[in-house]
């Protein structure tokens, strides 16, 4: 059986590139033109390496939560269940402005709006943005199940709340707001933790 030609990039380097364009720009914004200049790549090599401008994304988009979302293992592992909560308030904080990187967050600037062929990219971001929401949820059913929050505690209310709280805080980072600033909306969302 042949094989096809070793890839002639680095594929890590590559998708680092390319989901710079996809943050900064969106999945509608960004041509194929510029994320295979930024790439340092043909097209012919975007499109054997990854199938399509959608295969790229999905690709930039696994990329992403391996090497950004460091926060949300830490949120899983956290000692209690309000620590857990600080750690995905505080880790997004860091995340969203991070001066290294664009402002915001890809999971939800890459495509909140798209054309209607491109449909299905929105609801994979919303997709990956969900099991945030069941993560945290799963974690907090573990503080009810320790003792540190209270048996009646509404997990999904809970769950969503502060996710919310988190993409409000992408969207101010994106919007300008700095690091203080964004730490006093999550020092104010805390004081909704029941009991």
């Amino acid at each position: 059986m042949a094989m096809g030609r070793p890839r002639s990039f680095d594929l890590d380097q590559a998708l680092e590139r390319a989901m710079q364009v996809f943050w900064r720009l969106g999945y509608e914004g960004a041509s194929i033109a510029e994320l295979t200049k930024a790439m340092g790549i043909a097209s012919p090599s975007l499109y054997a390496a990854f199938g399509s401008k959608e295969g790229l994304f999905k690709a930039v988009l696994d990329h992403y939560e391996a090497r950004r979302l460091g926060y949300k293992a830490a949120m899983l592992s956290a000692r209690t269940a309000r620590e857990a909560v600080e750690q995905l308030l505080y880790g997004m904080i860091d995340l969203v402005t991070d001066p290294s990187e664009p402002p915001g967050c890809l999971l939800l600037q890459g495509g909140l709006t798209c054309g209607a062929d491109t449909q299905d990219i929105p609801q994979e971001l919303a997709r990956r943005r969900a099991q945030m929401e069941e993560g945290l949820q799963a974690r907090l059913a573990r503080g009810v199940a320790e003792g540190d929050l209270p048996p009646n505690a509404d997990l999904g209310a809970l769950a969503r709340y502060f996710v919310a709280v988190c993409n409000g805080i992408a969207v101010q980072a994106t919007s300008g707001a700095k690091r203080p600033e964004l730490r006093q909306v999550a020092d104010l969302a805390l004081k909704a933790w029941p009991g």
